[in-house]
């Protein structure tokens, strides 16, 4: 019954929807309606077909042809719902149909494609459609498409019917040639060099066809294709180069045939082609072996040979090289048998002849390309590095000696150190095979002679030849390392080149994590000396630069704990003598210990027991050391009141926050329970040396506690630099005593550091009810403060500092915050100094509330600050007075300078006239923050840019003209900038601006004739050949 309901109801069908005698075809609905009908089951697939029957059958092709194509649509749509009987019929009746009229194969093989991905196929079918489609069908005789639907076929099979199509042996592969051969189409190669690969890889027989598959393949060897303009397909050359490459390097079969092919492409004229060429052979030596190179390998050396001593390429050159590490690579791994020719042997011989007698000629063009050819033979194995370097290192050496000028000296050494450096590579020193050790004596002799030489660049070399050779395990003995820390001492503090003693201390940087003891125990209390020595023969400026030097280098070698165990206590002692004495200059001095005490936290940042004991020896000494500065009665002549001066507290800040941002919860937590009461309650019994002459109480009233108040800068240091989850003991209490601090002190510099403290504690603050508490009190004391009295300024910053804190952890209060400041970009006194806090907003923090110190940081906050806060800018801008407009425009300039610039291109046309008009402000921080925020606009979207060519022009050239070196510099990089924009718009301007640049050809300043040189030259090149 069922059964006679899908007869009736398709004979419907037939009557409505399908073909009529005369041929009209079916409407979208008909086709709908049918596959609608099959996926429901009304009716089954061989149904359909003898419903078709009298369409299939006609003597017409072209309407048999549409009864295909509807019936290939169908199965494309249902082949997962087809049982192995329908399969089955349809094969058949699918093969028959290839033999029809031409017009009909695009549809069966729509046909064949959707039985293709059938799971009910017979055994033996997929066989059957290939001999059908390899017999019946002239492949590169049908349209792009319908080819594509063969490989497309033939992909499916290979990846659902492996072991059938096997089964055919190399018939099957002869058939896939047949099909490829004359293929022109990128997409259908895309295709096809993967079916080929699949071939190799997947073992399937090739037989006697190997040639005729690598014929069929490489024939489009090398690659030349151009994607046409806005192609949808978007397959570009490297794609095609890489895919037919995973073909030529599949199998060593294809080397008789390939090899050949390479080296003639290698002579081309062409460099894509030798590019090309030469990356396949490095790919190919992947999987080759000797047999298959041996016959080749004069030929190819030959070829490698005369392009790295011809070519004027750098990528050329590079790919030569790599291809020769690849071969020496391959010939090392290959197992030779007892009788066999070791080719590896003969080859560098080769090799060697050809290159070697070019290595005693250091002044001519050939000992840098000999240099590189053997260095890249010698770093494939360990065996090529011992067979090349027993000849070359001896000849190296004895030419040092031979030569005495100091550039030849420092070519031979180089070459020396590049074969020192691949020694590096292969690790511990082998005894009985290395030729190095057995030169122990004279490498060292060599290199100590370098760092004695007067020639600062053989120095250099020298100092980075002595740092490969103290990384190689068990080279240097005991008395060599006594004298590398002579040399690197002499070096780092007594040469006058600042170039080798900031090589020298790196060197020493290095290579103390391997000698730790001789370093801590010869280096260290050198420098201490050194340092402590007063010499009267030198002058103070003498005397201050070894200083500063022996700050330096005790900082650069403090990479290992036990050497921070040695130097933080001479930098500290240093510190205290600094503070005690009576120059001029010692808040300078103080900054020079800071700079160094900085470094040597960052270095023992990642070692936790290192950095605890920085932060134990460091914190409470600098602690010590400012509470004694700002304690001292002030009727004590003391000169360490230098301790207090704003320079040397910023020095400061950036030591106790590397030395805390990394300490473990716990050893933050213990830190915390000392630091916090210091400044609350005047707790001092943790600090060394803890007798002072008043109690420390920077939060209370009073003039004279003044000094005591500019510590804070210490404690926003600290507590803004614990990681997020340390409990801040008596927290509240601090943020009302920052808060009451920061709105209140005259000092700006106190009242910065008291905002900047309570906004990076806000930051990290827990969400509820005690912060919106602390910050309800906050607002409260603003908003008088900002209306009127004499800490306005004090107001406006604690506003600033707090409006970043919480834009940056996305707080609700933040916009209320932000409509505040943008209200007092309207006030007369404090409107320059509220568009100036929007960079502030914007820019990173190089003290507090960034990522380094766990601040609460959410991405793209500076995208959500623009969409929420320009709007209101413009708005403003348009509504302002004449006299703070300006106000407005370096607001939105500083936004828009620190704005990802993908994110501004898009808002660009709305903005431009803006950015503009700010050009033509006589603020000099407007003019420089614009000229900025253009630069890489002109670049990033040149066809918005171009509309307003001539306003852009004319406001440039004006400003190359301006007071400011900076703005000078900056408009002149912009009308550099503007040669990007399409010729066409820039010939008009060309003789102005190539005149008006002629100006500053002459300015004083150097830096802005380098800038004006360079625009100048862009501009004359508008408009020739080939730009």
């Amino acid at each position: 019954m069922p059964h006679q309901l899908g007869r009736e109801a398709l004979s419907k069908a037939e009557r409505r929807m399908l073909l009529r005698k005369d041929g009209e075809t079916w409407g979208p609905e008909a086709h709908r309606a049918v596959l609608l009908g099959v996926k429901d089951g009304s009716w089954t697939i061989l149904q359909l077909v003898e419903a078709l029957g009298f369409c299939l059958e006609n003597t017409d092709p072209r309407t048999r042809g549409r009864g295909i194509q509807l019936l290939s649509q169908v199965l494309l749509e249902c082949h997962s719902l087809l049982q192995e009987k329908e399969v089955l019929h349809l094969v058949l009746f699918y093969e028959n149909r290839l033999q029809d009229h031409h017009l009909m194969i695009p549809s069966v093989l729509q046909g064949l494609r959707a039985l293709s991905l059938c799971e009910a196929l017979a055994p033996g079918l997929a066989v059957s459609v290939l001999k059908a489609i390899f017999q019946e069908v002239h492949v590169q005789s049908l349209l792009q498409q319908d080819r594509y639907t063969v490989y497309s076929i033939i992909t499916n099979f290979m990846a659902t019917r492996e072991e059938e199509l096997k089964g055919l042996g190399a018939d099957f592969t002869f058939g896939f040639i047949q099909v490829m051969d004359g293929e022109k189409d990128p997409r259908n190669l895309m295709v096809a060099f993967q079916i080929v690969r699949d071939l190799i890889v997947r073992n399937y027989a090739l037989g006697p066809f190997v040639e005729e598959l690598f014929e069929v393949t490489s024939c489009y060897f090398p690659i030349d294709f151009t994607p046409p303009p806005n192609d949808p397909h978007g397959i570009q050359r490297e794609d095609l180069i890489l895919s037919l490459r995973a073909v030529l390097a599949s199998t060593p079969q294809f080397a008789e045939f390939l090899l050949p092919l390479l080296i003639e492409k290698m002579d081309s004229d062409l460099q894509s082609a030798k590019l090309d060429s030469l990356q396949t052979l490095t790919a190919c030596c992947a999987i080759y072996g000797q047999k298959e190179l041996q016959e080749f390998l004069p030929s190819l050396w030959s070829s490698l040979r005369r392009e790295v001593f011809q070519t004027a390429s750098e990528k050329v050159e590079a790919e030569c090289l790599s291809a020769l590490h690849a071969l020496s690579a391959c010939l090392s791994r290959s197992v030779l048998s007892s009788d066999a020719e070791d080719l590896l042997d003969s080859f560098l011989s080769s090799i060697l002849q050809d290159c070697r007698h070019h290595l005693c000629e250091p002044d001519m063009k050939l000992v840098w390309p000999s240099a590189k050819l053997l260095q890249a033979a010698a770093s494939a194995s360990l065996r090529t590095y011992h067979r090349l370097t027993h000849s070359i290192l001896p000849l190296l050496l004895e030419q040092y000696n031979k030569h005495s000028q100091s550039s030849q000296r420092r070519t031979i050494l180089e070459m020396l150190l590049g074969f020192l450096e691949l020694q590096q590579k292969w690790g511990h020193i082998e005894e009985d095979e290395s030729t190095l050790l057995s030169l122990q004596e004279t490498v060292c002799s060599v290199v100590f002679s370098a760092l004695t030489d007067p020639s600062v660049q053989l120095q250099l070399v020298g100092i980075r030849a002595l740092t490969v050779l103290g990384s190689l395990q068990g080279f240097l003995s005991p008395s060599d390392l006594e004298l590398v820390v002579d040399h690197l001492v002499r070096l780092a503090l007594h040469e006058e080149d600042s170039q080798s003693s900031e090589a020298a201390m790196e060197a020493a940087g290095s290579l103390a994590p391997a000698y730790p003891k001789v370093f801590s125990g010869r280096m260290v209390p050198r420098l201490g000396e050194e340092l402590q020595s007063e010499r009267e023969e030198e002058s103070s400026r003498d005397l201050h630069s070894l200083q500063q030097r022996c700050l330096q280098a005790l900082a650069a070698v403090s990479t290992h704990t036990s050497i921070v165990r040695e130097t933080v206590p001479v930098l500290l002692q240093h510190l205290r003598n600094v503070q005690k004495g009576s120059e001029a200059g010692n808040a300078r001095e103080i900054v020079s210990v800071c700079q160094s005490l900085h470094r040597v936290a960052l270095q023992c940042q990642q070692d936790a027991e290192g950095c605890w004991y920085y932060h134990q020896a460091v914190v409470p000494c600098l602690l010590a050391m400012a509470v004694q500065a700002a304690t001292q009665e002030s009727s004590h002549p003391l000169v360490s009141k230098a301790l207090l001066e704003e320079e040397v507290l910023t020095a400061m800040v950036p030591v106790i926050s590397a030395a805390t941002t990394h300490l473990s919860p716990e050893l933050a937590a213990q830190s915390v329970s000392h630091v916090v009461p210091l400044f609350l309650d005047g707790e001092v019994s943790f600090l060394p040396q803890n007798s002072f002459p008043c109690s420390f109480q920077p939060f209370e009233d009073g003039e004279c506690l003044e000094p005591q108040r500019r510590l804070v800068a210490l404690l926003m240091a600290f507590v803004c630099s614990l990681p997020l989850n340390v409990v801040i003991p008596q927290q509240e209490r601090l943020l009302r005593e920052l808060l009451a601090l920061s709105c209140s002190c005259s000092c700006p510099f106190t009242a910065t550091t008291a905002s900047k403290c309570f906004a990076g504690l806000v930051n990290k603050h827990p969400a509820g009810q005690q912060l919106d508490e602390i910050l309800q009190l906050a607002v409260n004391r603003m908003e008088p403060g900002l209306t009127e009295g004499p800490h306005r300024i004090q107001a406006l910053t604690l506003l600033l500092w707090v409006t970043k804190a919480l834009v940056l952890r996305y707080h609700p209060l933040s916009s209320h915050l932000t409509d505040k400041l943008l209200g007092l970009l309207s006030d007369v006194e404090l409107g320059p100094t509220a568009a100036d806090g929007f960079s502030l907003l914007m820019a990173e923090s190089p003290d507090v509330l960034h990522k380094g110190c766990h601040a609460d940081v959410r991405i793209m906050f500076r995208q959500r600050f623009f969409t929420d806060n320009v709007p209101k800018l413009v708005q403003g801008f348009h509504g302002a007075g004449a006299d703070v407009k300006a106000n407005y425009l370096k607001s939105l300039s500083h936004v828009l300078n620190h704005l990802p610039k993908p994110v501004l291109v898009t808002e660009l046309p709305t903005l431009l006239s803006l950015l503009l008009e700010a050009l033509s402000c006589s603020d000099r921080v407007v003019q420089l923050s614009t000229l900025s925020c253009l630069q890489p606009l002109l670049l990033e979207a040149p066809q918005i840019m171009s509309l307003h060519i001539d306003t852009l022009v004319t406001k440039f050239l004006s400003l190359t003209s301006s007071p400011a070196m900076a703005v000078r510099i900056a408009a002149l990089r912009c009308a550099h900038a503007l040669t990007s924009l399409p010729t066409i718009v820039l010939l008009p301007y060309k003789a102005r601006v190539i005149r008006a640049l002629a100006k500053p050809l002459d300015d004083k300043k150097r830096l802005v004739r380098k800038e004006a040189v360079a625009a100048r030259g862009e501009w004359f090149l508008v408009g020739s050949p080939g730009r």
